[in-house]
């Protein structure tokens, strides 16, 4: 489908479908922009409470929108986005194209409104015998006389969107093969650089974790290195980013009931949002060296299935006991991870759908993460987060919280009690750490069963924004 483009224009005129961002009070000056019957309507509904209103034009049409008054700057961001997904509805009703958002209100939301309103309008339509039925409308939003923040902004949804497509497409189109090649021409077509180790060079890394939870598969996996180095990085070490590619979880012989196995081409999110977020540093060019890791795998059953109680050598040398073959999402990542120490980087950061029970203790608004980090870094990826409303909430790595991973036979078990699943998850993967660190559990977040607002329903795109704003801000301390 036509992704919608933003754009900045000059002052709307009389044949354009101009959208008036407006609040309750202080609207004295839409007199000069409506007529003074369309002001009146106007005034009396407000007194009703009316949000929106629509005022035809022969070949053009003006809407009116009211946005609440907010004094927390983050919660007036997002206000506007969900509004302006709200208003595709009334946009696609009237087979708007192309409409100018004028701002009237005390501060400029524009680009906000705009962004939700182009975010919301993703569809994936690839796979509809004929798509162009089910295409709606609306190609492009003007903003009047803003052209601050824009070309950034375009360049964000269209990483969300390729991240969302990533995570929508079927396994029977994206296994583990054909998600290497997509990442190789993402970046060739990005301007970033991808290496693809195929298994021989995995086997001669000892990579134990990625090659068991592939051995069930007729598909053999793969390790994608992804950098971006322009020649004016200002990072003396590189931030690495690393993604769980799991393109298909069956759970393996911990095989999940049909009902939480039909959504499971999901499992490779945290991958996609990296490569999203990747993509966005290099359009934009951030003077920065990021590295992306991604391991590739499915997680099938068979004879020659991974099998719970068995015990496996880890590329760091850690040996681990399997006591559940659906986690094995902290098994590939563990092997990238270690394989990241070799870049003495400034900062890791992992994005993975890895626990069930991040979604049971903080449902589908949150990523939960904990990390190594320094405050201050904590600090920052949870402004980025706020800015974005990519939202997190941190989850203490106490020592304590091990002590389910000790194993009377190996080094580790690979999961703990089911309390606490995701901090046991996390305790485990850093053991695998010795640089800082945070881990990222996107696994609420990142697919949802039903539209939230502009997050549309299946893949979001979760962490592409939040990332690519941490990453911004970091590079320009």
């Amino acid at each position: 489908m036509k992704r919608v483009q933003i754009a900045a224009a000059p002052a709307a005129g009389p044949e354009d479908n101009l959208l008036i961002l407006a609040e309750k009070d202080g609207h004295d000056h839409l007199k000069g922009w409506l007529s003074s019957q369309e002001y009146n309507f106007l005034q009396q509904g407000l007194t009703r409470g009316t949000g929106h209103f629509f005022f035809a034009r022969g070949n053009s049409a003006v809407f009116v929108k009211i946005l609440k008054p907010e004094k927390d700057e983050y919660a007036a961001r997002e206000d506007a986005r969900l509004a302006g997904n709200d208003m595709l509805k009334e946009l696609r009703h009237y087979k708007i194209e192309t409409v100018v958002i004028r701002n009237a209100c005390s501060s400029d939301r524009s680009l906000y409104f705009a962004e939700g309103m182009a975010m919301g309008s993703y569809q994936f339509l690839k796979y509809f015998s004929d798509p162009s039925k089910k295409e709606k409308p609306l190609h492009k939003i003007l903003i009047e006389g803003n052209a601050e923040g824009i070309d950034e902004m375009n360049a964000l949804i269209d990483a969300v969107f390729m991240a969302r497509d990533l995570v929508n497409e079927p396994w029977s189109h994206l296994n583990t093969l054909q998600f290497a090649d997509a990442i190789e021409d993402i970046g060739e077509k990005s301007g970033f650089s991808v290496k693809i180790l195929e298994e021989g060079q995995i086997s001669a890394l000892k990579m134990g974790g990625l090659l068991a939870v592939n051995k069930a598969s007729s598909v053999p996996p793969r390790f994608c290195i992804l950098e971006w180095k322009p020649a004016d990085i200002k990072n003396e070490k590189p931030v690495v980013l690393v993604g769980k590619g799991v393109v298909y979880d069956t759970g393996g012989l911990s095989l999940k009931p049909s009902d939480g196995m039909d959504y499971m081409k999901c499992d490779m999110a945290g991958a996609a949002a990296v490569v999203g977020a990747i993509t966005a540093v290099s359009r934009m060019h951030l003077p920065m060296h990021v590295i992306g890791l991604i391991p590739v795998t499915d997680n099938k059953i068979g004879e020659n299935a991974l099998a719970p109680g068995d015990v496996i050598t880890m590329s760091s040398g850690t040996t681990v006991e399997v006591v559940n073959t659906d986690a094995e999402g902290r098994l590939i990542l563990a092997d990238a991870l270690h394989f990241a120490r070799q870049y003495d980087p400034a900062l890791v950061i992992d994005l993975a759908t890895l626990t069930g029970s991040a979604v049971r203790a903080l449902g589908n608004q949150v990523i939960c993460y904990m990390g190594t980090a320094s405050k201050k870094i904590k600090s920052e990826i949870e402004q980025s987060g706020f800015h974005t409303y990519e939202r997190l909430v941190e989850l203490p790595l106490w020592r304590e919280f091990g002590d389910d991973l000790k194993s009377h036979i190996a080094d580790l078990k690979n999961v703990g009690s089911s309390n606490a699943g995701m901090i046991a998850a996390g305790k485990f993967l850093e053991h695998f750490t010795k640089f800082p660190w945070l881990h990222l559990d996107i696994a609420g977040p990142a697919y949802l069963r039903t539209a939230n607002g502009y997050r549309t329903k299946e893949g979001t795109g979760v962490g592409v924004r939040l990332i690519y704003d941490f990453l911004k801000n970091f590079v320009h301390e």
